[in-house]
């Protein structure tokens, strides 16, 4: 039987430590038996979560007998880690996983250096800050960069622990844990489709004027020349500057920002989906959903359907 333990360190998620408890211990093989055999361990005998504390049944030992390690988030990023924790991962041999922000506590043992990862979208520019050597994806769900596994915020926990699952016992046995956890198997899209805006001008940018006045005409279809003569600057200027102050180009940038505009359209709005893509400054609806679709990871009628606006009374 695979042997999965969850690290709980204090102020743990209370969502994040009863994901990989739940589905691990719901994952049945073909005959009935358990997949897994999930412990919980921690430093202390109980731990914060939430609201409430949580009495942990086994110390840091048992990290030795795993063949699943599982870092839960925590709720205070800048809490220190407990030397023990950190050494106890550093040196462990086991496959790693971490939910949400569960992602800095393997960061700081040193187990995601040189490893490509992600973690909660509001916390990965501040896991990429601190952690230079880890290259940091914001835009998934999860990834594998085996034998080192990070999630991103919340749910999408659950999907990364049903990916282990059909890793290790395959797509039926996976299958019957999703519909025993009442969840789909996959989920389309990345979690750039859950992503709030981020402010179209970035505070404390010395080309904030121009990002100000980019942002104020995503409708119109914008050259590179055009924003380039607003600036007073060629466009080879313009485009060094614009690159080290936002680490893009003015094209992306103008492109990424017309998705998150029509984003808050297909929210809030009954506006068709193409008329959508017209009042952001997309030239054709291809145009629009090949660019949606790069930057959100659905399309715009799947992401309408998944946020669809306020019902009229």
């Amino acid at each position: 039987m695979h042997r999965v333990v969850v690290v709980a360190n204090d102020d743990v998620v209370p969502f994040d430590l009863s994901v990989p408890i739940e589905v691990f211990g719901r994952a049945r093989l073909a005959d009935g038996r358990p997949a897994y055999q999930v412990r919980v361990c921690a430093v202390t005998e109980e731990v914060r979560a939430g609201a409430v504390g949580v009495r942990i049944p086994h110390d840091l030992s048992v990290l030795a007998e795993a063949d699943t390690v599982v870092v839960p988030g925590v709720a205070d990023l800048a809490a220190p880690l407990p030397a023990a924790i950190r050494e106890a991962l550093a040196t462990c041999t086991a496959r790693l996983v971490s939910i949400c922000t569960g992602a800095f506590v393997l960061a700081a043992a040193g187990r995601l250096d040189g490893r490509r990862a992600t973690t909660h979208w509001a916390a990965a520019a501040e896991l990429a800050r601190r952690y230079p050597a880890v290259t940091v994806d914001p835009d998934v769900l999860f990834v594998d960069d085996d034998p080192v596994l990070t999630s991103a915020g919340a749910a999408a926990g659950l999907d990364l622990c049903l990916y282990v699952v059909r890793r290790d016992y395959g797509a039926a046995v996976a299958a019957d844990t999703a519909r025993r956890c009442v969840m789909p198997l996959e989920r389309a899209g990345g979690q750039a489709q859950f992503i709030a805006y981020e402010p179209p001008v970035p505070a404390g940018h010395g080309i904030q004027p121009l990002l100000a006045w980019m942002a104020d005409n995503l409708h119109r279809p914008l050259t590179l020349a055009e924003i380039a003569a607003y600036a007073s600057m060629s466009t080879r200027s313009l485009s060094r500057h614009f690159r080290d102050q936002t680490g893009t180009t003015p094209m992306r940038w103008l492109s990424r920002h017309r998705v998150r505009r029509a984003q808050q359209l297909l929210e809030q709005t009954d506006q068709p989906v193409e008329r959508v893509g017209a009042l952001v400054g997309f030239a054709s609806p291809t145009a629009f959903r090949e660019c949606f679709r790069h930057v959100v990871g659905v399309s715009p009628r799947d992401y309408r359907a998944a946020f669809p606006p306020p019902a009229v009374n």
